[in-house]
């Protein structure tokens, strides 16, 4: 009977998925060359207005870290037309949310209004791009705020600085070498004219794409679009380098010690080619194989099996020109990270030697499915993939056709692509261990 009711629900999942329907939208440009894109959902009764800028962490001077991230936060402060500490106000007040986000890559704003304060929206985002007032008392207040978030996500964290430490020993040349928290040295040695520089050339209508999702009255949109946005000076071309690492050809050694934990962890990591290539879609797959739940392979025999793990996992960091693919593993004594590192290479080497089975393959595309299916399910999710779509793939249309190149991965290309970039003299393996005096005894 439980295999019945089982059967019957991954059915009705499969048939939901067969009949999602299609993103449609609208996209054109101001003559600023901000990127608009449009798209009407009458389902619910809200809006969303989002603004998403290409510059992240990777735009940012060596000596200078942190810049994109700690944007996020200034451009909270207030503008000409919005006093200091209002901003959130003006939002909860009207019955919407806001927050942002930034990464390697982008920054991104958003707030969801109820749909008939679209306008204000739209007028909140336009402030936020023509009238951000940066002055010294929004640097100084969140420059604290930036310093507690640090402590706390990775200062004081257990293993919080995993992806720094990576990302340090996998890059020499790219800006990926750093995180988007950066360093608060930099941070505090940056003057006030640097700021307005950073945000002069990069928050400008020719490096932003403005989604408007929801209840939308299409026309009324484009008018409060040029209304607001149409005047707004546009930027200065921007002269984006171009970096390239050198290939990793021997296994590279690194070891870190925390003194928030005291249990060992062993990482190891790949580096990757862009999301935007058909090889990251299969590493995704990959990832998914080896560690996405109890049912995963690296899961069921390293946790469940063998107990030689408290914890296994590994995902994909990807990211616009290179990606990277990170495993890691916590030991249970008796054994040690060597032992999880020796039973990893076995099932990196079994998917590098023999293909998945037909069912495994079929598991995962019903996985990806419906994740394509849930990414959308909401406003704010078709808002985040519409921009990102636009500003990073060059491909709005993605939101409809990427999960077509899922479908069509193959058990051969899963193969090829582990041999091709999950070889032990290309990766890093990282002792992640504790300070001497907090190892267990």
């Amino acid at each position: 009977m439980k295999n019945s009711i089982m059967a019957l629900s991954a059915s009705l999942l499969l048939g939901g998925v067969a009949s999602a329907q299609k993103v449609a939208f609208e996209e054109y440009n101001l003559d600023n060359g901000l990127h608009v894109i449009l798209h009407n959902d009458p389902s619910a009764p809200t809006v969303i207005t989002s603004v998403m800028y290409h510059v992240g962490a990777k735009d940012e001077s060596p000596d200078r870290t942190g810049f994109a991230h700690f944007f996020e936060h200034l451009l909270f402060e207030g503008t000409e037309n919005i006093k200091r500490g209002e901003w959130f106000k003006i939002v909860t007040g009207n019955g919407g949310v806001n927050n942002a986000n930034t990464t390697e890559d982008r920054t991104y704003y958003y707030e969801v209004f109820p749909s008939n304060n679209l306008e204000l929206g739209l007028w909140m985002e336009s402030e936020r791009m023509l009238h951000p007032v940066i002055n010294q008392i929004g640097v100084d207040t969140q420059n604290e705020v930036v310093k507690e978030e640090k402590r706390l996500r990775y200062d004081n964290s257990p293993y919080g600085q995993l992806i720094p430490e990576v990302k340090k020993n996998m890059f020499s040349k790219h800006p990926y070498r750093w995180t988007t928290i950066g360093s608060m040295d930099h941070l505090d040695a940056a003057k006030l004219e640097e700021f307005q520089a950073f945000n002069k050339k990069f928050y400008i209508p020719n490096n932003a794409v403005l989604v408007v999702a929801g209840d939308i009255d299409v026309a009324k949109a484009k008018v409060w679009i040029k209304q607001y946005f149409g005047n707004i000076p546009k930027g200065e071309k921007i002269e984006r380098k171009t970096y390239v690492e050198d290939d990793i050809t021997t296994q590279r050694n690194a070891t870190y010690e925390d003194g928030n934990i005291q249990i060992p962890m062993v990482v190891t990591a790949y580096r990757t080619p862009s999301m935007k290539t058909r090889e990251a879609r299969v590493l995704d797959f990959i990832s998914t194989i080896l560690s996405d739940g109890k049912s995963s392979r690296m899961y069921k025999k390293i946790v469940d099996d063998n107990k030689t793990a408290l914890q296994i996992g590994a995902f994909s960091y990807n990211q616009e020109d290179y990606g990277t693919y990170i495993i890691y593993g916590v030991p249970q004594a008796p054994h040690t990270t060597a032992d999880i590192t020796k039973e990893v290479d076995e099932e990196i080497l079994k998917l590098q030697t023999e293909l998945i089975s037909e069912k495994e393959l079929q598991k995962l595309q019903n996985k990806f499915e419906n994740k394509y299916v849930n990414s959308n399910a909401t406003i704010d999710g078709i808002a985040s993939n519409l921009a990102t779509y636009y500003l990073l793939y060059g491909d709005v249309n993605l939101i409809n056709t990427e999960i077509d190149m899922y479908r069509s991965i193959t058990r051969e290309e899963i193969r090829a692509v582990a041999k091709k970039y999950l070889n032990q003299n290309q990766r890093l393996l990282l002792d992640y261990i504790p300070t001497k005096n907090k190892a267990q005894n």
